[in-house]
This record gives C-alpha cells, sequence and structure tokens, in this order.
C-alpha cells in the first residue's frame, strides 16, 4: 500500500540535528530491526508518540525532540488487522512479541524473521499496531527501512523556521 500522511517521532535532543536518522535504532536493534539495519520508527498520533516514549507507564519523560513528518511511502505492509495481517501470512503474536527478552536471552526476536520476510517480498516498511503498555486500536506506528527525500520513500521532517540544529555542535 502507499501510506501519504503526517506522522510524529520524539527523539534524544543530543540527535535532534538528525531527525531522519534510523541510525539510534541500528545500533542494538529493536522490535522491527537488528543490529545495523537503520529504521525509523514513527507515529501516526501525538499520543501514540507519548505512549511509545514512556512505554505506556506513568512515569516523568526525560526531555525528547518531538517533531513531525510528511510520509509518502510505497510499499508498506499494512498490518494494522487480522484481515491485514492474514494477507500476508503474519501472526499477530510475532509482532507483538517480548523482544528485549528475547535479546536479553540471546535470542532472535521473531518479529525479526517477519521483517526480513516482508523486506525480501519488496516491502519498504509496515504499518502496525503500538504494542506499547496501555495502547488502543487507535495507537498504530509507521516503521520505515527505506526512506529518503524523494519518491517512492519520501519523509521530510517539517521545520519551516529551521529550528533543529543542523550538525551536532549547533543549537541552531
Amino acid at each position: 500500500m502507499r501510506f501519504q500522511g503526517e506522522c510524529f517521532r520524539a527523539h534524544d535532543p543530543n540527535w535532534a540535528w538528525s531527525p531522519l536518522s534510523g541510525a539510534g535504532a541500528a545500533l542494538k536493534g529493536r522490535r522491527f530491526n537488528w543490529p545495523g539495519l537503520e529504521t525509523l520508527y514513527l507515529s501516526r498520533t501525538f499520543n501514540t508518540v507519548f505512549r511509545e516514549v514512556s512505554g505506556g507507564f506513568a512515569h516523568r519523560l526525560t526531555p525528547q525532540v518531538l517533531c513531525s513528518y510528511d510520509v509518502d511511502c510505497d510499499d508498506i505492509a499494512d498490518l494494522r488487522t487480522d484481515s491485514d495481517r492474514a494477507a500476508l501470512g503474519v501472526d499477530l503474536s510475532d509482532l507483538s512479541c517480548p523482544w528485549g527478552n528475547a535479546l536479553i536471552a540471546g535470542r532472535e526476536p521473531e518479529s525479526w524473521s517477519v521483517v526480513r520476510r516482508l523486506r525480501a517480498a519488496g516491502h519498504a516498511g509496515i504499518l502496525v499496531p503500538s504494542f506499547a503498555n496501555g495502547a488502543t486500536a487507535d495507537d498504530q506506528n509507521l516503521v520505515l527501512w527505506r526512506w529518503g527525500p524523494n519518491l517512492p520513500y519520501k519523509v521530510v521532517v517539517y521545520d519551516p523556521t529551521r529550528r533543529l540544529p543542523r550538525n551536532p555542535q549547533s543549537r541552531t
């Protein structure tokens, strides 16, 4: 499917100069990427961003930079509903697996096998429900393995007043 819309991301202020980077996710791996695979994790709403950043738990948030992104990407696998997942042969349990526990135990999370298969089939990313604590059906994420400034995988950070730093040493 083609996804067109606005998405959001909250990230570490130390990376505010590189809001389109997937390098942080590539450091150790996450639910939908293994170490070395740069991945851009975006949320469909502000509420989802905050659930994801806090893990859905009620505690104080560390400082974050919240950015808005304009997205126009082809080849997205829609995994939000049972019928969408069934059409692609994906089990919800594989997506929602306790990936952190698997990594701690030295095992590969089940979600990574889904990612391998979908990437091999030509998908640039996935549209998935959020698995953060307290997430509802309205909480959804867009996870991208291919993105850039141009179609068919266009992602642009919204910064019309150029407030984001331009390099690691700058503040504006």
